[in-house]
């Protein structure tokens, strides 16, 4: 059972920000102002998102949780 009830939606948000974030950490990345511009959007969206606002989301634990929890689903997919 997750300890954090995050929606799909922010979860999705968040891999996206992580996927972004290692296209535009390549030498001499394609796109960069696109994949900044991009980073940036997911960004807002991830740290405004109304979840943020329940009781489950007040935690700062909560953060590191979903940060935690989508950068394994990332080193998962590169084995």
């Amino acid at each position: 059972m997750d300890r954090y009830p995050f929606p799909d939606d922010l979860i999705d948000a968040q891999r996206a920000w992580h996927a972004t974030y290692r296209a535009l950490a390549v030498p001499r990345p394609r796109h960069a102002t696109e994949l900044r511009r991009r980073l940036l959007l997911l960004s807002v969206r991830i740290h405004w998102h109304p979840w943020w606002s329940t009781p489950a989301g007040w935690s700062p634990a909560a953060r590191v949780e979903l940060r935690r929890m989508t950068a394994a689903d990332q080193h998962t997919d590169a084995a």
